[in-house]
């Protein structure tokens, strides 16, 4: 079997990039993001794409470095509010953005990558999120469908990962990573360790290696999106 491991971002996504394709993007906030990836796409120049990602990382960081040079044209997303560029574009019609609440993109990530291509859900019942799309009663409730996310390629990280690909996410970082791994036609994986086949305990493996097919080992910047601190007492 050919081997998983790839030397750098850069080469694990050569041939996988083309103009317009759909990308699925792990990560929450600026936690547990594809950094290598996100710097290796802007690399490459590829343009009009569409990215399925909670966010859209800060003005000069995460995905919000896509934005900077206009290679997305369109965003399915939960959350814009950390991300100037983003809410321009977007307001001044540069950018398409699909908004989904933050449960049903993670639950349509998922249901791509279980093979399911649509699903019901009450959740945007009865606002903008429901126009246009299909609704059904279920025993007197409202339900409306949502698709499922089948995306060109999915990029994610993981904390730890077997040469295999069996790997593992750490506390925030499993929020979309695990879904997005999923539903990509090819998933490339960047982790912090990749370790020996038997190395990882079973119980603790979160996402199987058969859902990825390329591994990068890097070092992470871990930006903080946020930092709050508590006043120092007198």
């Amino acid at each position: 079997m050919a081997s998983k491991v790839y030397p750098d971002a850069k080469t694990a996504l050569d041939g996988l990039l083309f103009d317009g394709m759909f990308i699925a993007a792990g990560g929450f906030g600026l936690c547990g993001i594809p950094e290598l990836s996100i710097a290796a796409i802007r690399e490459a120049g590829v343009k009009d794409l569409t990215v399925a990602s909670n966010n859209a990382g800060v003005d000069d960081f995460g995905l919000g470095l896509l934005l900077q040079t206009r290679q997305v044209k369109k965003m399915l997303s939960s959350y814009v509010g950390e991300n100037d560029l983003f809410m321009q574009q977007y307001l001044s019609g540069e950018l398409e953005l699909e908004f989904n609440p933050q449960g049903t993109l993670a639950e349509r990530m998922r249901a791509g990558g279980a093979g399911i291509p649509g699903f019901y859900t009450k959740t945007g019942v009865g606002t903008v999120i429901a126009e246009g799309k299909e609704h059904k009663e279920f025993d007197g409730e409202t339900y409306i469908m949502e698709r499922g996310i089948f995306a060109d390629l999915a990029i994610v990280k993981a904390w730890k990962a077997d040469t295999t690909g069996n790997a593992i996410f750490r506390k925030t970082a499993r929020n979309f990573n695990l879904p997005a791994a999923t539903c990509g036609k090819v998933c490339v994986m960047e982790v912090e360790e990749i370790v020996e086949p038997g190395s990882l305990d079973p119980d603790a493996i979160h996402l199987p290696g058969i859902y990825v097919h390329r591994l990068v080992q890097g070092e992470f910047e871990k930006r903080i999106e946020q930092r709050t601190v508590r006043t120092k007492e007198a």
